[in-house]
This record gives structure tokens, C-alpha cells and sequence, in this order.
């Protein structure tokens, strides 16, 4: 998600054209235009985990505290 993050300063901050956005980062112009010139910022998502293991510990710490 950084070099997304990294698309939209260059473009939004530095003005850099889409062109030598690609160049500079080595990406194809078609991923650069793709993410410079959309308007959601990308977080980090994080999932939670999904297993009989994960509800167990869970379930442990609900009851050790």
C-alpha cells in the first residue's frame, strides 16, 4: 500500500506527470494513472483471524482478565 501512497504524493505534492511517475517507480503508466488520479487513500487493513485456534485464545483472554 506504500507505493500507492507514494503514487498519489508525487503526483498531488510534486506535480509529476503520469509518465515519469511510471519511470521513476519502474511500474507500467496505466498503474500509475490508475492510482494517481483516484481519489481513495489506501490504509492498511487489517482482517481479523478466522480458526477454532484464534477463539480459543480469544475466549482464554476474556476469562484471564
Amino acid at each position: 500500500m506504500s507505493d500507492i501512497n507514494c503514487i498519489k504524493h508525487l503526483r498531488n505534492e510534486k506535480g509529476l506527470s503520469i509518465d515519469k511517475i511510471a519511470t521513476t517507480l519502474g511500474i507500467n503508466w496505466r498503474t500509475a494513472k490508475k492510482y494517481a488520479d483516484e481519489d481513495v487513500l489506501y490504509e492498511s487493513i487489517i482482517k481479523p483471524r478466522k480458526g477454532m485456534m484464534y477463539e480459543e485464545l480469544r475466549n482464554w483472554h476474556r476469562y484471564s482478565t
